[in-house]
């Protein structure tokens, strides 16, 4: 990751549909060959925020800078340097991949399209398939394609809008790595994703719910910031173990994994003191842990529904 340059520099960013305030005084800053991640529950306003960052959306209000251009009043050129990959495939499934990537390079006005296109066949390793139609394409093929497609014009800002979604977990690792190597070029990379694995593969992050940012910084500084206790517990009859502790003191959130629970809460001290008295019973061993990520992820979406918001 390259440092001290700000690609993305905003405050204050505010966003309405009609009488829904979709995103509330979003404050960022993302350097110039990082991967930032959104998280958030659906209709948290991750890709509207995204969006917004990088032109293709105009905030209601606020102020601040993509790639040097406001993006208030720039937004236009903005956009000229930005990649943007969609969530559903968006090429043509009737064309071939060369068809499909010369026709993204005609719609640019690129002067050097087949240059362009021969380069980025190259570099995904899509020349075997080249003359392959689109619509016959598995979806991690698909997904190298869309990648290809929105480099084509060589952007420095890429958005990513839950770019794996659907495909295969090989695939997954695959276009992570691609994405890794990109950065380690100097372009950064928004991405949405509700996938943990993903969100610890980001350089930084942004958790959001209610358009309102709840949470920022390195997979470990966000977790640490929650201040979490947990243990992962062990025993017999579970299920009957995991509905009484839903009511004991110190516990937030019980999660069965595999053949334990995930004891998860917010007051150390009386989390530990049910561990004890529990454990004293004989019926289950309990282990302290570390919390992770999806334990934050969980937590902060039960705060923000605690507070009279909705996922």
């Amino acid at each position: 990751m390259q440092t001290g340059e700000l690609v993305i520099d905003v405050r204050g960013l505010n966003k309405h549909f009609g009488p829904k305030h979709v995103v509330r005084d979003l404050s960022l800053q993302v350097q110039r060959g990082e991967i930032y991640g959104f998280l958030g529950p659906n209709g948290s306003g991750k890709t509207t925020s995204i969006r917004m960052l990088c032109g293709l959306l105009r905030p209601d209000s606020g102020s601040g800078t993509c790639l040097g251009h406001d993006v208030i009043r720039e937004t236009p050129a903005i956009k000229r340097e930005v990649g943007y990959m969609t969530q559903r495939f968006s090429l043509w499934e009737d064309l071939t991949i060369r068809e499909n990537l010369d026709f993204v390079a005609r719609m640019y006005g690129m002067a050097d399209r087949r240059e362009a296109v021969d380069g980025a066949i190259e570099k995904l390793g899509l020349r075997a398939r080249q003359q392959q139609l689109a619509g016959n394409l598995s979806g991690g093929w698909k997904q190298r394609l869309s990648l290809a497609a929105c480099l084509l014009h060589r952007p420095l800002l890429l958005l990513l809008d839950e770019p794996t979604a659907g495909v295969d977990p090989k695939a997954r690792r695959d276009f992570w790595d691609e994405i890794h190597q990109l950065a380690a070029g100097g372009i950064t990379v928004l991405v949405s994703t509700h996938y943990m694995d993903e969100a610890e593969r980001c350089h930084r992050l942004a958790y959001l719910a209610e358009g309102q940012l709840l949470a920022t910084g390195t997979a470990t500084e966000v977790v640490a910031a929650q201040r979490l206790s947990g243990y992962n517990v062990s025993g017999r009859d579970l299920q009957a173990l995991a509905l009484r502790l839903r009511g004991e003191p110190g516990v937030s959130q019980v999660t069965a994994f595999g053949t334990t629970l995930h004891v998860v809460g917010r007051d150390a001290d009386a989390l530990a003191a049910t561990a004890r008295r529990i454990e004293a019973e004989g019926q289950s061993r309990w282990e302290a842990i570390e919390p992770g990520l999806e334990d934050v992820f969980i937590s902060l979406m039960r705060s923000a529904n605690t507070n009279g918001e909705s996922p």
